[in-house]
């Protein structure tokens, strides 16, 4: 018997015998919903373990002791993994058309945006027209004004408050 056949053999009586040991175990540990299944788990546990076929311990038990160990971490690595990443969110699960009052939302807060731009002084005007709608940097717009940088940064600063605080309020 060549070696690969060998090793095939071997994998499939080690899944025979602990396969579904395995699923069982791993479905009482994947929480209902999650991403990972426990099917998955169990394939990337015969993964490893054929990975690993020559590392793996002699006799039925130690190998299922191995299998278990190693199914119990991947677990583990699933469940931190899904911890550390945001919610995913469906399609499904938002709300992609507009509202009822979009376009009335629009139009006010268009109004409410060039009443506070009104409201500005000129040099915080200008200073955020060089930087917001010309698209230039600070240092740029200071050497263009003739300000210190910290001057544009402050006036900016300002400025955007404003206008923030002016939206917030209607």
């Amino acid at each position: 018997m060549s070696t690969a056949t060998a090793t095939e053999a071997h994998m499939r009586d080690l899944h025979r015998h602990n396969g579904d040991a395995l699923l069982s175990f791993l479905r009482r540990l994947i929480p209902p919903g999650s991403p990972c299944t426990a099917e998955d788990l169990v394939q990337e546990t015969m993964l490893k373990a054929w990975r690993h076929l020559d590392q793996l311990p002699a006799g039925a038990e130690p190998q299922r002791r191995w299998l278990f160990t190693v199914a119990r971490r991947l677990a583990i690595d699933a469940y931190r993994k899904r911890r550390t990443r945001p919610v995913e969110v469906g399609l499904a699960e938002t709300d992609l058309a507009p509202s009822a009052n979009a376009a009335a939302e629009t139009a006010i807060a268009s109004l409410t945006l060039k009443k506070a731009v009104g409201e500005l002084g000129p040099a915080h005007r200008s200073v955020l027209l060089e930087l917001y709608v010309k698209g230039h940097s600070v240092g740029e717009v200071a050497a263009r004004l003739g300000l210190p940088v910290g001057t544009v940064k402050s006036r900016a600063h300002y400025g955007v408050r404003h206008l923030r605080d002016a939206l917030l309020d209607n």
